[in-house]
């Protein structure tokens, strides 16, 4: 658990309760979370307070959360909360972005709660349009997104493929409707994100797509907005780190859904019906095909080593997919036995063609559009060629290789009785 070491700073005016102005009095915390960010902290800072101070209609508080820096960066917090009016700092003694965020917002008094990160790389214009909603009470959270309409983005190939990736994997395997998790620059009704903070586990980097998730899973209204963004090339984020944790975030949050465990606390509306099975199979194939790709992934490293990007695409996957194949019909699908298993193999032939055509040809546009594109360009461009082959993977999966009808059950949500056969009936 976290604890406070200690908060300094000059208080907000004090929000009044609703009223009849249209929300000018209401309140807004703006948390920066920081460690180790000595260098750029003072700057950002100057540069949100005077941006808020001089075209932002609300009230605001700036608040800096320091989770255990290592560095001068609770030095610099300090001597900020000291001079500039409306800015506050409060240190964490353990590491964590969500720890940091949890830590704040479950205690703030304001109206609306919001964070952005320390590098300021989203411009600050899109900071009124964000929360503007949320005072209204039009929606619940706001985020900024840098892969919608009407955004405006600076950034290399390398983090562009994989944000793309991620947000794909999450459409897909968790249903999610967002375009954008992983931006810095988020929003929320207080009231709301303290309701939901209790079923967040979260304490790092996937702690904002918990939350959105475990929103749209209760029916809320996440407002988005179109942002302009310039890539930090000073940033300190461990890309490929961040990545394995937010995977296994995925994994545990498909996993709660399938027990349904996994329940916002308030909504607006209850959580859309899945139809019967479906709840139960959506987890299982979500983890199944992480631990698929990821076993792709390391065969294709490996195969690089002796042989072109094509062959080595094309073998990682056929061994992959008869993996893929096995495990689904057993745990996702619920079928035990060897009868039909021959037939359940070739027909998930058909889900090796569909993947091998869509990764082959990514690389062939990948090499076509930037040769000589790096080892780790060549395995982003396959992480999103397999995560567009997934959801037709699934449906193939479902509607035809192990419909029910098919295997000689019953309704696609009834459970085999002990003893039971599901390897189907003889032709």
């Amino acid at each position: 658990m976290s604890h406070l070491i200690t908060e300094r700073g000059t208080p907000a005016a004090p929000p009044p309760s609703p009223h009849s102005d249209g929300g000018r009095g209401r309140l807004v915390e703006v948390v920066v979370p920081v460690h180790n960010e000595e260098r750029v902290l003072a700057a950002s800072v100057e540069r949100l307070h005077g941006y808020l101070a001089g075209t932002f209609p609300y009230p605001f508080r700036i608040t800096i959360a320091d989770n255990a820096s290592t560095d001068a960066t609770w030095r610099a917090a300090q001597e900020l909360a000291a001079r500039l009016p409306r800015v506050r700092a409060v240190r964490l003694e353990e590491k964590g972005r969500g720890r940091a965020l949890r830590h704040v917002w479950s205690a703030s008094d304001a109206d609306v709660v919001a964070y952005m990160d320390v590098d300021l790389s989203t411009d600050l214009d899109a900071f009124l349009p964000l929360v503007a909603p949320l005072i209204s009470g039009h929606s619940d959270l706001a985020i900024g997104s840098r892969l919608t309409r009407g955004s405006a983005v600076v950034r290399g190939p390398r983090r562009e493929v994989i944000s793309r990736c991620y947000n794909l994997l999450l459409r897909t395997a968790l249903a999610a409707r967002f375009t954008d998790a992983q931006c810095g620059f988020k929003a929320a009704r207080t009231e709301i994100v303290q309701a939901l903070l209790p079923q967040v586990q979260d304490e790092e980097w996937f702690f904002d797509t918990e939350l959105l998730l475990l929103a749209e899973r209760g029916g809320l209204r996440i407002h988005e907005v179109p942002v302009d963004w310039v890539d930090d090339p000073d940033s300190r984020v461990d890309v490929l780190r961040t990545a394995a944790a937010d995977l296994r975030g995925m994994a545990r949050v498909a996993r709660r859904i399938g027990t349904g465990a996994f329940r916002a606390p308030v909504g607006r509306r209850p959580a859309p019906a899945l139809p019967a099975g479906i709840g139960r199979q959506l987890p299982a194939f979500a983890v199944i095909g992480v631990l698929s790709t990821l076993a792709q992934l390391a065969l294709f490293v490996l195969l690089r080593l002796v042989m072109g990007p094509l062959w080595a695409n094309a073998l990682s996957l056929a061994a992959t997919t008869i993996g893929n194949t096995a495990a689904n019909r057993r745990f996702t699908f619920g079928v035990t036995g060897t009868r039909r298993a021959l037939r359940h193999q070739l027909e998930g032939g058909a889900a090796f063609l569909l993947g091998l055509a869509l990764s082959t040809g990514g690389l062939a546009l990948l090499h076509a559009a930037a040769p000589g594109a790096s080892r780790t360009v060549e395995v982003a461009a396959l992480v999103t060629a397999n995560a567009a082959a997934t959801l037709v993977r699934f449906l193939l999966m479902r509607a035809w290789i192990f419909h029910p009808r098919r295997l000689g059950r019953g309704a696609p949500g009834r459970v085999p009785a002990a003893g039971e056969n599901t390897g189907g009936t003889r032709s």
